[in-house]
């Protein structure tokens, strides 16, 4: 299973980190599918923030910053 951790700003001015994950994809990959998710109107990513689930619209996410380390949770 492939993870990343993207830090998220949303609309509001907040940022929070997540973590996504996808089976048997290759990282790059999940780099692009969770791009592509949010890059429309309906896209939708289900990430943990923590132990807590976190569903993520992208009409409440105005930036996602991914670095080679990682975001800090």
């Amino acid at each position: 299973m492939a993870h990343i951790v993207l830090r998220v700003r949303l609309v509001s001015g907040d940022q929070l980190d997540v973590t996504y994950e996808e089976a048997d994809v290759a990282d790059d990959e999940v780099v692009e599918r969770a791009v592509a998710a949010l890059a429309s109107d309906a896209g939708v990513l289900r990430c943990r923030h923590g132990d807590r689930l976190l569903v993520l619209f992208a009409r409440g996410v105005a930036g996602l910053e991914l670095a080679p380390r990682g975001a800090v949770l």
